[in-house]
């Protein structure tokens, strides 16, 4: 039986064909890891949003329980 090569990516003894096959391997591996970081996001704030839906309708009708965390005094400054 001959013996078959089916390692395309290091099948040449080309460096430039092998650089240019190990920058695209490391590419292909960085897209993965970016499409599964954003997939998990997205997947998160649905199951966040989810669990918001279970809440019962009056505790989303409820007023904010600080409403005055965001409002500044206005200080009057008095000049001599």
């Amino acid at each position: 039986m001959s013996e078959q090569n089916h390692d395309y990516l290091g099948g040449t003894k080309d460096p430039n064909l092998q650089l240019k096959a190990n920058v695209l391997m490391l590419q292909l591996k960085g897209a993965g890891y970016a499409a599964a970081f954003c997939l998990i996001t997205v997947i998160t704030i649905y199951v966040i949003y989810g669990i918001g839906l279970l809440l019962p309708e009056e505790s989303r009708e409820a007023a904010d329980p600080t409403p005055l965390s965001y409002v500044l005094p206005q200080e009057e400054v008095t000049r001599a």
